[in-house]
């Protein structure tokens, strides 16, 4: 934290003379001029777009996979289930071209929904197995007692498991949000203007090929770190009460 910060307050020739350890001389605000000077806006309002709806995705796909195999006791729901833990296993790397063709095929490359699908989909295995569990935790008389006054599914799911979730229903959504906000290989291949390009990639705006602004790109780097930042602390209680089980019991 002291070179990443320090070094966003010196310039680049004294980066370079004195080393990213020592204190500068003089303290400057130059670097993050430089970058609000630039698409930093676009591609932070960008991020956040992706981010945004990857994580309402998610949670609203999650709920409803979770809850269903959670009360849904059928060999067709478990398989569903064990389908979805199977992308568990699969890393984005190896499927990458396929997705680049369906991309394509799907006219959407280089738009901002390229990047949203593709992430959703990778974070939902982790999200529904943590909604599953977290579901299950709620006691079965409560189902039970909603069922007997002719609650339907709806509004057991509703009323019942979204209020008592609320702690795993969070901790997908800070989880789909950080996976959201730093992909890198999703916005590298399925995007390729600067009108849809994100932080992570737009953080190249600084290196050349014989040159690299490294106190710039760190200055940009704060900058793209400090909301997603925020978020985890609105939202840190409920992560761990997500953690520890349904209504943080």
């Amino acid at each position: 934290m002291y070179v990443l910060v320090l070094s966003t307050l010196r310039s680049r020739q004294s980066y370079f003379d004195s080393g990213a350890l020592s204190w500068p001389d003089s303290l400057t605000l130059e670097n993050y001029r430089k970058v609000l000077e630039g698409d930093f806006v676009t591609y932070l309002v960008n991020t956040a777009v992706v981010t945004a709806a990857t994580a309402a995705i998610v949670i609203v796909l999650s709920v409803g996979v979770g809850y269903t195999v959670v009360r849904t006791l059928s060999g067709t729901s478990q398989r569903i289930f064990q389908l979805f833990l199977l992308g568990l296993a699969i890393p984005a790397q190896a499927v990458i071209i396929p997705i680049y063709l369906l991309i394509t095929e799907m006219q959407l490359y280089d738009s901002l929904l390229a990047i949203i699908l593709p992430v959703s989909a990778f974070c939902l295995p982790v999200c529904v197995l943590i909604l599953a569990g977290t579901m299950r935790d709620i006691e079965e008389e409560m189902y039970e007692s909603m069922a007997l006054e002719g609650a339907s599914q709806t509004r057991i799911l509703l009323q019942l498991v979204v209020p008592l979730s609320r702690g795993g229903i969070s901790t997908v959504g800070v989880y789909a949000a950080l996976q959201a906000w730093n992909n890198f290989l999703f916005p590298l291949i399925l995007t390729q203007s600067r009108e849809s390009r994100v932080l992570t990639v737009g953080l190249y705006d600084f290196q050349g090929q014989f040159r690299a602004d490294i106190p710039a790109m760190l200055a940009a780097v704060v900058m793209s770190i400090v909301p997603i930042f925020i978020v985890y602390l609105v939202a840190r209680r409920q992560l761990i009460n997500g953690l520890m089980g349904a209504g943080g019991r």
